[in-house]
C-alpha cells in the first residue's frame, strides 16, 4: 500500500498562486499622479524582472505610456498596507470584472495604505519608504498574453530592467551589498493568503478559505 501522505488526485484550483512574493508597482500617469498596483506575478533573472499585469488596470496604462516603474518589495510588516489597497483601482470607470469582485475607485493609494513616497534616482515614479527593497526599473518590452474569462480581464507581460536597487540597512550584511536572509523576509502570496517566512500574516479579501 502506498504511503497515505503520497496519495494525490487531479484538482482544478481557481488560481495557481502557489507561493510568490507580493510586489507593489509604483507608476505615474500623464498628470504626475502616483499609482500603486499590488500584484504577485513577478519573476526575476539577473537584472530582468517579468511582470504580469491586467490590461484594464491603471498601472498597466501608466507603464505602457511612461515606460518606468518602481518594483517595491514589502515585508510582513506591510501586510495590512497591501491589503488596504488590494480591492482598489485607479481606473475610472471601474472595469466590470473588477467591480463584480468588489473593487472600488481610489486615486491616492499612498494615503489609503499609510505609505510614504520617496523620490527615485533614475526613474520618475516614487519609491515606497516602508518597503525593505525598492527596485527602480525601465520597460524593455511588453507582450500581450491572454484573456482570463471576461474579455476585459486580458493581461500583459512586461520585461523590465532593474537600473537601481535600494535596500534598508537592517536587511544588509554590514558594509556590503549582500542581503542578510536571516533579516529579510518577503511578504508571500500563497493561494491568496499572506505569509512571511513564518506564520501567516493575514489573508486577501478574495481568499477562498
Amino acid at each position: 500500500m502506498p504511503d497515505q501522505h503520497l496519495l494525490s488526485r487531479v484538482i482544478k484550483p481557481s488560481i495557481l498562486y502557489f507561493g510568490t512574493p507580493v510586489v507593489l508597482i509604483s507608476t505615474l500617469d500623464g498628470d504626475g499622479q502616483a499609482n500603486l498596483s499590488p500584484m504577485s506575478s513577478a519573476w526575476a533573472l539577473d537584472d530582468r524582472i517579468v511582470l504580469g499585469m491586467g490590461c484594464a488596470g491603471k498601472g498597466c496604462e501608466n507603464l505602457l505610456a511612461q515606460r518606468e516603474a518602481v518594483i517595491n518589495l514589502p515585508g510582513p510588516e506591510q501586510c495590512a498596507a497591501v491589503e488596504a489597497i488590494a480591492a482598489t483601482t485607479a481606473s475610472l470607470p471601474v472595469p466590470a470584472y473588477k467591480a463584480a469582485m468588489g473593487y472600488r475607485h481610489e486615486t491616492d493609494k499612498f494615503r489609503l495604505a499609510g505609505l510614504t513616497p520617496l523620490g527615485s534616482l533614475d526613474v520618475a515614479p516614487p519609491r515606497i519608504a516602508e518597503c525593505p527593497m525598492q527596485l527602480e526599473a525601465r520597460l524593455l518590452a511588453a507582450h500581450p498574453a491572454t484573456t482570463i474569462g471576461d474579455a476585459d480581464a486580458a493581461f500583459m507581460l512586461f520585461e523590465m530592467q532593474v537600473v537601481r536597487v535600494h535596500a534598508h540597512e537592517v536587511i544588509l550584511h554590514p558594509g556590503t551589498s549582500h542581503i542578510d536572509t536571516a533579516q529579510w523576509s518577503p511578504l508571500l502570496y500563497v493561494f491568496r493568503h499572506y505569509f512571511g517566512t513564518g506564520q501567516r500574516q493575514g489573508k486577501n479579501f478574495r481568499a477562498e478559505t
